[in-house]
């Protein structure tokens, strides 16, 4: 943790004992704790924000090389000007031929 190691840690813990003494150390710790948490959430929202301005950045430059594709492509294979969607006329329905009548029997050949 931070490169200090058990023993570093210990002396601390114990030069704190004797400085601050017994009766105080549990409020001093109370109170690092506090400052703690506040710096790690001011880091926590820096970092956030650096994050979404990063986050904007790359979607900027995505959508600029996809809008240069897309224009590239469209040089590439320009569309023929279709018909205009009222100009396209509806499909012909064919009607069944009338049924077939067949001869009386008498005319048969």
């Amino acid at each position: 943790m931070f490169g200090v190691d058990s023993t570093e840690f210990l002396v601390v813990a114990v030069v704190a004992l004797l400085v601050i003494g017994p009766k105080d150390l549990p409020h001093v710790l109370r109170k690092i704790g506090h400052w703690v948490g506040r710096a790690r959430g001011v880091a926590r929202h820096f970092r956030s924000g650096i994050d979404t301005m990063i986050r904007e950045s790359e979607l900027d430059e995505m959508e600029k090389r996809w809008r240069e594709e897309n224009d590239r492509i469209m040089r590439e294979h320009p569309m023929i000007d279709p018909a205009p969607p009222a100009a396209i006329e509806p499909p012909t329905v064919l009607e069944p031929p009338p049924p077939a009548i067949d001869a009386p029997e008498g005319q048969k050949e």
